[in-house]
């Protein structure tokens, strides 16, 4: 406040920073004008059909703009050309390459998935074939193994199914055993429970199957001096297996009939009985000795190959005994 200020001298500054800021921006405007310029310069040429990038930045068109001569300017657009084809040319390989890798990974492992379809389609056809083969010549040379089918009355809806499921199992352990039985189920009705549920397991396959069904009882298609009645009931003990015998196999669900049904009809038509001989052979917890269907299957069969009483009461389940008797 003491000091006077200078009127004159703060109106020569305050010109001369207007007079900057004006060159500035004029300056910028003429950039901007000139820069635009070589831009519509560069367009024109790239539609005469020179060799001009597509995307070009400010310094390079600064750079482009400082050329001494028109041969100069020429020279450095088709250096940036060139330089832009690399560029695209070595991504365009990259990708290619990245494609390539990808496909030739993926290849291996779809050849590899079909060979192994391949190769598992034809086994199981191959394998079939001599499933079927073992099967159609028992039914001309092998032992008769009898399901007596006559106790659909006996059992509800349910259990029917679930003895027909058990039969199903047997007979695909039968077919693809080393020496099958020739499975024949007998006192069957085309109009039974038993036929619709067979149905619904092997559909067209029903038809198909290499089995022997007949409506007829077992004491009309074999001797009865023959046949033999499996049933947990009879007092008889089962000691070997007999080839020269055909042993029956009653197809129910025992947990729902009364203890006896399978003895009485057997002495009911005067047939022989035996049971397996589990307490002989096993230390036999509490409880019903009667096994399913499938296990049955299987014991007969590894007695039939082997008669090795041991190894074929290993299908026993073994919630059902505490261990092997050492000395029977």
């Amino acid at each position: 406040p003491s000091e006077k200020l200078d009127l004159d001298a703060w109106k020569k500054v305050m010109k001369s920073g207007l007079q900057e800021e004006v060159s500035e921006t004029v300056s910028e405007r003429k950039d901007l004008s000139t820069l635009a310029a070589a831009r519509e310069i560069l367009e024109m040429w790239r539609l005469a059909g020179r060799s001009v990038p597509e995307n070009i930045s400010e310094e390079q068109l600064k750079t482009f703009m400082e050329c001494p001569s028109k041969s100069a300017k020429k020279k450095y657009l088709k250096y940036l050309h060139l330089k832009e084809l690399y560029k695209k040319n070595d991504k365009r390989k990259m990708d290619e390459k990245r494609e390539r890798r990808l496909e030739t990974q993926k290849q291996p492992s779809e050849t590899d998935e079909t060979k192994r379809s391949s190769f598992i389609c034809l086994w199981a056809s191959s394998m079939d074939k001599a499933y079927n083969w073992r099967v159609a010549q028992s039914m001309i040379f092998g032992q008769p193994l009898i399901f007596d089918m006559s106790y659909e009355k006996d059992m509800s809806v349910r259990e029917v199914a679930n003895t027909v499921r058990q039969i199903v199992l047997s007979e695909s352990c039968n077919r693809r055993s080393v020496d099958p039985f020739h499975i024949h189920f007998c006192n069957f009705n085309d109009d039974s429970l038993y036929h619709k549920e067979f149905i619904k397991h092997y559909k067209e396959a029903w038809g198909k199957l290499l089995i022997t069904v007949t409506d007829q009882c077992y004491t009309d298609v074999f001797p009865k001096d023959k046949l033999i009645y499996l049933t947990a009931d009879s007092p008889k003990v089962m000691k070997t297996f007999d080839h020269d015998k055909i042993y029956i196999i009653g197809s129910m669900v025992d947990r729902s009939i009364k203890t006896g049904v399978s003895l009485a009809r057997a002495k009911r038509l005067g047939l022989e009985t035996a049971a397996l001989p589990l307490e002989k052979y096993l230390l036999w917890n509490s409880g019903a000795k009667n096994l399913t269907l499938d296990q049955m299957m299987h014991i007969l069969l590894t007695l039939k190959d082997t008669g090795d009483w041991k190894k074929a009461l290993e299908f026993v389940p073994k919630r059902k005994y505490c261990g092997f008797v050492n000395r029977p």
